[in-house]
């Protein structure tokens, strides 16, 4: 069952313009270029509160279901749950992309399972899905500098330094959720840790 089970990828973001170029919104980046890649258009779901793309990972290749949930951040995981039971994925088979203050700016990375690091789309997802054991794709924005309150740094745009790289490190961060839905999560370590 599990092998055939599509996998659900859920962009971490808040929804609304003024969001929209956020560090906290990194997720939503990533899983629209990821629909662009599979061909898929994001339209609201009938069944939770989120917008939706379907698509394939090459020529008849996985099932993924794209997710950008439209609760805010520390609410996600209604709609991640919702879309689970609906799409009949495994919590193996979901994966989150999203911020991470514990990652410098300029590397990704990928682990399954562990703590929510004080992040609350993390955190309610865990709860929702009353499981961990979920892969997060982790992309980095490093800690905030000075004395900046971490919640203001997240809900802060990308620098004019950092986003000459953000093209690329979206494009780095499909590429690893691609690999991990294709390879598993050890490989993709292997792979993009180093680098």
């Amino acid at each position: 069952m599990t092998e055939d089970a599509p996998w659900l990828v859920v962009g971490l973001g808040n929804p609304g313009r003024e969001y929209a170029g956020n560090r906290h919104n990194v997720g939503f980046m990533v899983a629209d270029l990821l629909a662009s890649r599979v061909g898929g258009k994001f339209g609201r779901h009938k069944r939770a509160v989120a917008e939706v793309a379907e698509g394939r990972l090459g020529f008849g290749g996985p099932k993924l279901v794209l997710a950008k949930p439209l609760t805010y951040m520390n609410l996600s995981g209604a709609p991640v749950v919702a879309l689970a039971q609906f799409y009949k994925v495994p919590v193996e088979h979901v994966i989150t992309v999203h911020d991470e203050l514990d990652v410098p700016y300029g590397q990704i990375r990928v682990k399954r399972g562990g703590g929510e690091g004080g992040h609350n789309g993390l955190r309610s997802m865990s709860k929702s899905l009353s499981s961990k054991e979920y892969a997060r794709v982790r992309f980095g924005i490093g800690r905030p500098p000075g004395r900046q309150d971490p919640a203001d740094y997240v809900l802060s745009d990308f620098s004019s330094v950092e986003r000459k790289e953000l093209e690329f490190l979206v494009d780095r961060a499909a590429d690893v959720t691609e690999a991990v839905v294709l390879e598993g999560v050890e490989w993709a370590q292997n792979k993009y840790h180093g680098s």
